[in-house]
């Protein structure tokens, strides 16, 4: 079973690229009145979200909009790709993406581990699966499944992999999810792996954000966004139903219905290793606050006795495992769990009664942990706990009504990442690594509790004389910030060293030290130096850590990078002049903010697939699922805090900025491009230095294929080492 996230709604990107053209402005789009007259005052440009002169710009796919970005496409083009660094960069980039000695990583299932592989010759990519005894191997014999760039030619589309749902135990007939040119919305075809062929007759959805899962070989689970009935406002399903093998979707039997106003409704399979399967579906009521729904193969949805603030993690030994990201006293007078703890329950005794069975605690993490990966083998449920930000992972087994651990062997100090695990399987594996360690996969054999390396990397860059130190800086409100800095053993403190500060802040999502063989040979053997700092909004320690910086009180998100950049120019390694500032979708959004808040800090802002009209967010594509971490523009209180936060709101058109490169992707259909086109040509009426790249395939990652990441990264660092370098 996948755990059923929040991120399948939000999604995370780290990355996007920016320019812009006179010539291609519109004439009747003049310069807002501001609120402050000229010569040298703030004047603030006041823009009215229901009548923005700039909404043509949020025609997707408009011809006028994408001639614009084209134009912009060509000066920063001319720019960046014209600087002499940049072919060697691209090139060194590609090498990276491409490299044949990857890690395949994949996942153990039916007894066969399954992999999808992109490089130069495969740029769609191959879906592939081998043997353990092959894949323990320097060389596995892979079998190829399907052929994505053969598909892609047959059928004239861009197909992107979205992953593939297969029944078990025999894993043959499955459910692929292919994007074409990388969208969120997708379609879903059955497959039948020993036929190698896509199954004639067999299921097909239309292209739609939402999901299937199987209930079994001729039933399906279904929520998809086609029609308005069957959509929320926020453009994701809102009913689940049960479709039949051999009749049409349109006569599909309802499960469940939620709510036009919720998030969505998302269905789910959950299995035990004795193979008893429960079918589920989460109601985001906001993103937030979920209604659990258990869906019985006869008679009516049942909800489920959780709290709003939950999150359904796996099936272990018959225990329904969740999370909390509450407090939470499920009995009156009776014991209350804190959030962030994971407990269980007995899911066969609830959908026998109906009732809340004997609530059990598995873990509780101490203040400075969070749960990471949680995944259920044959013989153990898998827990990932971070502890100041770097990893263990806690084996848990279940007896006579209590949950007892032990933890495994793993390497010190380095990011723990928990891969594919199988209720059915004792076979799991895991990742590790840290800014200056390379990548090494490991197998873990949950029946006797061993650890071992199978597969690594090589080291993409020279490591030597580099350090990592994890430094902490004072926010406004006295809280203590860490940060990670990896620089040059010899770095002269004089405020020198071109330093890229990357942050995200928002969704639960902890940021964590990662291996980046582009990142290494395109910054830090070329003398920079790299910094993330671990701000509140993030899951770093657990739900209080994020919930900190919800809504009205974001602006502490923003004061807690302030102080980092602060501390960095304090202690002597970087300086305004030498500073830039990253991030991409809601780190877009942390950029554009540190933009037009503190343009002193910086000499180049990167805001990448941004959220940067806080104004009209609510109303372009997946923006209203998110107004449980923003608030809602509408309400009076809300709205006018996110006035004063929304980047697109706040620049001075006397104001001197540094130059900020943005970037996004017409395919993006989670983050509308509509956000950085705005803010672009806002900056080019005002004449504010600002380059602007639309990736017109790519979706939310703002690359469709291994050449674009290449492309991507090499405009970054020609950027970085224009404004930080030269």
């Amino acid at each position: 079973m996948s755990n059923v996230t929040k991120a399948s709604i939000a999604g995370v990107s780290m990355l996007a690229l920016a320019a812009c053209n006179p010539a291609t402005q519109q004439e009747d789009a003049p310069v807002e009145a501001g609120t402050a007259d000229s010569g040298g005052e703030r004047q603030i440009v006041e823009i009215d979200p229901n009548n923005d002169p700039r909404l043509w710009l949020e025609e997707v796919e408009g011809e006028e909009a994408i001639a614009w970005a084209e134009g912009e496409n060509a000066r920063t083009f001319e720019r960046l790709q014209g600087d002499a660094r940049y072919q060697g960069l691209f090139d060194q980039a590609l090498a990276v993406y491409q490299s044949e000695d990857r890690i395949p990583y994949g996942a153990f299932q039916g007894g066969y581990v399954w992999n999808f592989w992109q490089d130069a010759t495969n740029t769609h990519g191959l879906w592939r699966r081998t043997t353990l005894e092959s894949y323990l191997t320097d060389e596995p014999e892979w079998d190829v499944i399907l052929d994505l760039d053969t598909l892609s030619d047959a059928e004239g589309s861009n197909w992107v992999w979205r992953g593939a749902n297969c029944l078990a135990p025999a894993y043959d007939r499955c459910m692929i999810t292919l994007s074409d040119g990388g969208s969120d919305a997708a379609v879903r075809r059955e497959f039948s792996v020993s036929e190698r062929a896509f199954v004639e007759g067999g299921f097909v959805t239309p292209e739609s954000k939402g999901g299937v899962s199987w209930i079994d070989a001729d039933t399906l689970m279904v929520g998809l966004a086609t029609s308005e009935a069957d959509t929320t406002d926020s453009g994701y399903p809102s009913v689940a139903y049960r479709w039949a093998r051999g009749t049409e979707l349109s006569d599909a039997t309802e499960a469940v219905r939620g709510d036009r106003e919720d998030v969505g409704l998302f269905s789910f399979r959950v299995e035990d290793s004795d193979g008893t399967v429960y079918m589920m579906a989460s109601e985001a009521d906001t993103f937030y606050d979920t209604t659990w729904w258990y869906l019985p193969n006869e008679g009516e949805a049942m909800q489920l006795p959780l709290p709003p603030k939950s999150s359904i993690q796996e099936m272990y030994q018959g225990q329904l495992v969740f999370t909390l990201q509450e407090d939470w006293t499920p009995v009156e007078g009776g014991e209350t769990y804190p959030s962030g703890a994971l407990l269980s329950f007995e899911m066969a005794a609830f959908a026998a009664a109906g009732e809340l069975p004997d609530v059990h605690t598995v873990y509780i993490p101490r203040e400075r942990q969070s749960l990471g990966g949680i995944g259920a083998t044959r013989s153990a449920l898998m827990v990932a706990i971070d502890e100041n930000v770097v990893g263990g992972i806690e084996a848990f087994q279940f007896a006579d009504g209590e949950w007892t651990s032990e933890s495994l062997p793993v390497p010190e100090n380095l990011t723990i990442g928990l891969g594919s695990t199988n209720s059915g399987e004792d076979i799991a594996f895991m990742n590790a690594e840290g800014f200056l360690t390379p990548d090494t996969l490991y197998m873990i054999n949950a029946a006797d509790m061993t650890v071992n390396p199978i597969k690594s990397i090589p080291e993409r860059f020279n490591a030597e004389g580099l350090v990592v130190e994890q430094l902490e800086a004072e926010s406004t409100d006295g809280t203590m910030i860490p940060y990670f800095v990896v620089r040059r053993e010899d770095t002269v403190m004089d405020g020198s060293t071109p330093t890229l500060l990357y942050a995200y802040g928002g969704f639960e999502v902890s940021i964590r030290p990662s291996y980046s063989g582009s990142r290494g040979q395109l910054w830090l053997e070329n003398g920079g130096a790299y910094v993330v700092a671990n701000i509140r909004g993030g899951g770093e320690f657990g739900p209080s850590w994020h919930q900190a910086g919800l809504k009205m009180d974001r602006q502490r998100i923003y004061d807690d990078l302030i102080a980092v950049a602060e501390d960095m120019h304090d202690n002597g390694l970087t300086s305004p002049r030498r500073t830039a500032v990253y991030g991409g979708s809601n780190g877009g959004l942390l950029t554009g903010v540190m933009y037009t808040q503190r343009p002193d800090l910086w000499n180049a802002v990167i805001s990448a697939v941004p959220l940067l009209d806080m104004l009209r967010y609510h109303t372009l594509l997946a923006g209203a699922s998110w107004m449980g971490e923003y608030g809602n523009p509408e309400d009076p209180d809300e709205g006018a805090f996110l006035r004063s936060i929304s980047p697109y709101h706040n620049v001075d058109a006397n104001g001197e900025y540094p130059e900020i490169y943005l970037y996004t992707s017409t395919k993006d259909d989670r983050v509308h491009p509509g956000h950085a086109r705005k803010m672009a040509h806002l900056l080019s009426d005002l004449g504010h230095d600002y380059l602007y790249y639309e990736n017109i395939e790519g979706g939310h990652s703002a690359a469709a294929n291994l050449e674009e990441l290449a492309r991507r990264d090499a405009m970054l660092y020609a950027f970085l080492m224009q404004k930080l370098m030269d």
